[in-house]
């Protein structure tokens, strides 16, 4: 395994020129491909379920267009601290042991947005998922903002993975090494991380800090605008019921006015029918 650096205090986040000058890290145990049933699956089985605790992952084909059909989950990867496995989904499908394993809350099953991987494997068998620990949800406690595998693995084991190959082919006939081993240890760092985590102490985040300062800065700007906004139709609602007073003043006094000349002009009329009868 490469030595891996832990510290108590993790930085909320990292930049991509500082995880550029990491040591590349990678599962250096066994790997294991499992595309039938067979002894390899029953060993499989076995050594997963003598694990505490265990990394999870799954990895789909990707879609670069919307015509293009989602393939669903290819491959699961479940990693212990020796040992990797790969089961290929569209070979063996979620057989009963492999959802045992991750129905069993007494195995800890550590992973990154395990919500959307797991929905992912309940689409070929229902089975209920127990004994699961999504990272993304748990660095907030320990002072970390980033929520990517890669930045999540570079802040709290002070290496960098390499991503190269997380939209190749998954339904390949075979999978080159490079696949086999940037799968292995997507599923292993998750559970080194959370190994980690489990010895250094909680910090957590504080409100202000769970903002990213672009989207602080993007925040401060919209509500600014928004003031502005709301000056501007407060100042033209102003103008218009300025403007609707004089009308509204002219209008009465208009009215006023023609009334007066009315009367005026009624009186007038009565005071000469009053002279006419004097005479």
């Amino acid at each position: 395994m490469p030595e891996i650096f832990i510290v108590n205090m993790f930085q909320i986040s990292i930049q991509p020129e500082e995880i550029d000058k990491l040591k590349l890290a990678a599962f250096d145990g066994k790997i294991t491909v499992i595309d039938k049933p067979g002894d390899e699956f029953d060993r499989a089985v076995a050594y997963l379920r003598r694990q505490k605790v265990i990394g999870f992952d799954t990895e789909s084909r990707p879609c670069f267009t919307s015509f293009q059909p989602k393939g669903g989950v290819a491959l699961l990867q479940l990693s212990g601290p020796k040992e990797a496995f790969l089961f290929r989904i569209k070979h063996i499908g979620m057989e009963k042991r492999l959802c045992r394993i991750l129905s069993d809350e007494k195995i800890i099953k550590v992973g990154a947005a395990v919500h959307d991987d797991v929905r992912g494997l309940q689409k070929y068998t229902e089975f209920e998922a127990r004994g699961f620990v999504d990272l993304q949800k748990i660095v907030w406690e320990y002072g970390i903002r980033d929520k990517s595998v890669k930045k999540m693995s570079a802040i709290i084991l002070g290496v960098r993975i390499s991503k190269t190959q997380q939209l190749s082919n998954w339904e390949a006939e075979v999978l080159s090494e490079a696949q086999m081993l940037y799968a292995a240890t997507d599923a292993w760092v998750c559970r080194e991380m959370y190994k980690a985590l489990l010895k250094s102490e909680k910090h957590p985040l504080t409100p202000e800090e769970m903002i990213p300062p672009a989207q602080l800065a993007y925040n401060e700007e919209h509500k600014s605008e928004k003031k502005k906004e709301a000056e501007t139709k407060k100042e033209k609602k102003e103008e218009e019921e300025s403007k609707a007073k004089k009308h509204n003043r002219r209008y009465w006094m208009r009215k006023r006015y023609y009334r007066n000349k009315r009367r005026n002009k009624n009186k007038n009329k009565d005071n000469g029918k009053d002279n006419t009868e004097k005479r």
